[in-house]
């Protein structure tokens, strides 16, 4: 796939979107939430403290395919940080992946699953909205667009 298809496909717009409005809304000492796509590209909510973290690909990979084979959420623990990854996935689109990073927690993650679940499916909610939204956006203009077309045709 050709890097300009990549980023005007339906899901990197999606993800641009998702990513612009969930970061918005963070607070300031929130946790490294990241939005990674099925073709590796990667939102995270602050770059430097994600690249701190360290992610390689191999504990990408395994919590992608964690969250595939449908352990969700996953969670890996790395020295002092805890990932928790979950599918991101709207009624057409498959988004990829949401990735929360909590710095320096021991059993964090553990311990608070249930607030890391519904931050994950808060950000899903967010998807689907948008999505639902540019849906509509696209169904009211089409008419417009059908007499556009035909009104090029005769002249």
């Amino acid at each position: 796939m050709d890097t300009y298809d990549a980023m005007f496909s339906a899901s990197y717009i999606l993800n641009e979107r998702i990513a612009r409005q969930v970061f918005e809304v963070l607070p300031e000492h929130a946790p490294v939430v990241a939005i990674i796509d099925r073709q590796g590209n990667c939102w995270p909510s602050d770059s430097e403290a994600f690249a701190r973290v360290n992610l390689d690909e191999v504990v990408l990979d395994d919590l992608r395919s964690k969250v595939d084979d449908g352990m969700e959420p996953a969670v890996v623990q790395l020295a002092d940080v805890s990932v928790t990854a979950m599918q991101l996935a709207t009624e057409q689109t498959n988004c990829g992946y949401v990735v929360v990073v909590l710095p320096q927690s021991d059993a964090k993650a553990s311990t608070e699953m249930d607030l890391l679940e519904t931050l994950l499916s808060q950000i899903t909610l967010v998807a689907r909205l948008i999505e639902t939204n540019s849906l509509l956006t696209q169904a009211r203009a089409e008419p417009y667009s059908a007499y556009r077309a035909s009104a090029s045709l005769v002249n």
